[in-house]
């Protein structure tokens, strides 16, 4: 649950102060609180989501994609999806946005002091790993040793391009990009592969180990089989989920799953968690 004091169904007000378009169909957007008290005081943990509101349009779920340990700002990546993100990119810096939130768990990053951290993701759901990615990166002694491994259908579709160059200058941090066989371009110099068969020939070993994997289901599901296949405990395996996640807290049952609410009980799941939803989810 959110510690900011604010009613759950009034938008704080946010202005646009920055935006970066990380391929051609994801934007990143900076925005910053229009009140001095909400942005010196508004927190949130890694791995929890907002609800971001174009007036006269409606409202869309994205992750919190940047760390609580770097306040003052929110920031979010979105793809163009429907009426509501069409409309989001549409706004120009300097524009007024509403923003809902922090709602759902996090990721126990407290927990995993000590650990190596695996951080897996493909395509947009690069963002959901970037706060604790970062949050990691800011309390580097913290954690063991770090491997991220950015996936995408082809190099024009990789996301934070230029931050993986910062990510992989870090002591102990291993950076490895992938696009799909056919996605690659002449002077790529990354691997070419699918992003399990990829993250099976960096041969990861399970002692110790923390992984965090988001993007397409297809992926994860693969990713999960994978990950079994080499031995790691799926309590040890966290992903996030968004299912159609609308209202943020439970009361609208879009994100009903069995007796789960994903925006309540999630987003963020183990591997085990996982297996004992319902098999058709």
């Amino acid at each position: 649950m959110s510690t900011n004091i604010q009613s759950p169904f009034k938008p704080y007000l946010m202005r646009i102060v920055d935006m970066r378009d990380e391929t051609p169909d994801v934007r990143t957007l900076r925005l910053e609180f229009i009140e001095d008290d909400v942005r010196e005081n508004f927190t949130w943990r890694p791995g929890q989501f907002a609800e971001y509101s174009v007036f006269g349009e409606g409202e869309c779920v994205f992750t919190i994609a940047n760390s609580p340990t770097r306040k003052g700002y929110i920031e979010c990546s979105f793809r163009v999806m429907g009426k509501v993100t069409t409309a989001l990119r549409r706004l120009c810096v300097g524009q007024l946005i509403g923003l809902r939130g922090p709602y759902g768990n996090s990721f126990p990053l407290e927990n995993w002091k000590g650990c190596n951290l695996m951080f897996v993701g493909g395509g947009i759901g690069m963002a959901a790993l970037r706060s604790p990615i970062q949050f990691a990166l800011d309390n580097r002694n913290d954690y063991g040793e770090i491997l991220i491994l950015n996936g995408a259908r082809t190099v024009a579709d990789l996301v934070y391009k230029d931050e993986m160059r910062e990510w992989e200058s870090v002591p102990g941090v291993k950076v490895v990009r992938t696009v799909d066989p056919g996605g690659e371009t002449p002077d790529w110099d990354g691997e070419v592969g699918l992003v399990p068969n990829v993250f099976e020939r960096l041969n990861p070993k399970p002692d110790n180990a923390i992984v965090i994997t988001c993007g397409p289901p297809i992926m994860i599901h693969f990713m999960l089989l994978t990950l079994d296949s080499l031995g790691f405990k799926r309590e040890r395996i966290y992903t996030t989920l968004e299912n159609k996640m609308k209202c943020g807290f439970g009361k609208c049952g879009r994100c009903n799953v069995g007796k789960v609410f994903v925006c309540k009980d999630g987003p963020v799941f183990t591997a085990a968690q996982l297996a004992e939803l319902p098999r058709e989810f």
